[in-house]
C-alpha cells in the first residue's frame, strides 16, 4: 500500500495544480469507501478555494476555509492530475472527481476501495483520525529521546513499536524493515531489551530511509504510481524488503522473511542482533 514517501511524493505532484484554485464540482459515483463518503460532501466543498495542501502521516489534507478534506489512499488507492485537453474516460474504480476552476480534475480511485474521502470540521487536527497520531519522522518533530522513552520497558518487537502511529507516524513495513537492516537490529527484538545507543541509531535510520524514498519517489509497488501516474523508484535501492533468499548486500548471507505482527518480515540473521 502507499506508505509515507509516496503520499509525500503525491502531495508534492498534486500541490501545484491545485494551491489557489477553488473547487467548483464534486461528482462522487461510488460513496463504498471505507467509512462512506458524507452524503453533504459535494455541498460542504462547492465554491470553496484550496488554501493549502499537507500531509499528516499518511492523509492528504486539503485545507479550505470552513474545514478540510482528507484523503487516505488505503491499499490501492491513486489520486490523479488530469488536465482538461486530456481528460480520460473515468474507469470503474473512479470514485470521486473534484473539479477546479482551471478545468482541471483530480480523480481518486481505488480498485479495493480501503480508501476514505472524508470532512474533517475546523480544527482539523483534532479529528478523530488525527488527534492521537504520533509525531512526524523528522528531526524537527521526532527526537531520539522521544523514540527512547517510548521504547522503555516495552516487551513488544522493535518492528511493531517502530509501527506503532502513537510513537512515530508513517514508518510502514517496507521502510521499518530497511530501517532495521541499515541499524542493525533483529526485527523480533523486544523494544525495551536495546540500548538507547542503539536506539538513537535506528532513529537515524528511520529518518534516513524516508528521507531518500522521498527524493527518489517512493517505492514502486503493484499499486502505486504517483500524481503523474509515473512509479516511484526507491525500489532499485533495497537491500532486505521481499528479497528472501537473496544474498546481504554486506555479508553474502541469505535474506530470511518471518511474520511479526501479521506482516512479512525481512532480516539478515548475521548482521541484526
Amino acid at each position: 500500500m502507499p506508505e509515507l514517501p509516496e503520499v509525500e511524493t503525491i502531495r508534492r505532484g498534486v500541490e501545484p495544480h491545485v494551491q489557489g484554485r477553488t473547487i467548483v464540482h464534486t461528482l462522487v459515483r461510488d460513496r463504498r469507501l471505507r467509512f462512506g463518503v458524507p452524503e453533504d460532501l459535494e455541498t460542504r466543498l462547492q465554491d470553496q478555494p484550496i488554501v493549502g495542501l499537507r500531509r499528516r502521516a499518511k492523509y492528504l489534507i486539503f485545507e479550505l476555509p470552513t474545514g478540510a478534506l482528507l484523503i487516505h489512499l488505503g491499499m490501492s488507492g491513486r489520486l490523479h492530475v488530469l488536465m482538461p485537453e486530456a481528460m480520460p474516460a473515468p474507469g470503474k474504480h473512479a470514485h470521486l472527481d473534484l473539479g477546479l476552476d482551471d478545468g482541471t480534475v483530480l480523480r481518486l480511485t481505488d480498485p479495493r476501495r480501503f480508501g476514505m474521502a472524508l470532512w474533517a470540521s475546523k480544527p482539523v487536527d483534532q479529528h478523530k483520525l488525527l488527534h492521537a497520531l504520533g509525531p512526524e519522522p523528522t528531526p524537527q518533530d521526532w527526537s531520539a529521546e522521544q523514540f527512547i522513552r517510548a521504547c522503555r520497558h516495552r516487551s513488544a518487537s522493535i518492528k511493531s513499536v517502530l509501527m506503532d502511529q502513537r510513537v512515530v507516524v508513517g514508518v510502514g513495513n517496507i521502510y521499518a524493515n530497511e530501517a532495521l537492516f541499515q541499524s542493525g537490529i533483529h526485527p523480533n527484538r523486544p523494544a525495551g531489551r536495546i540500548s538507547a545507543r542503539r536506539l538513537q541509531l535506528l532513529h537515524a535510520a528511520v529518518i534516513e530511509v524516508l528521507d531518500e524514498a522521498i527524493r527518489q519517489g517512493g517505492t514502486t509497488l503493484r499499486d502505486f504510481s504517483g500524481a503523474d501516474g509515473l512509479p516511484g523508484y526507491f525500489q532499485l535501492s533495497v537491500s532486505v524488503y521481499q528479497r528472501e533468499g537473496h544474498p546481504c548486500p554486506n555479508c553474502g548471507v541469505a535474506i530470511r522473511r518471518m511474520v511479526i505482527g501479521q506482516r512479512a518480515t525481512f532480516w539478515c540473521p548475521d548482521c541484526q542482533r
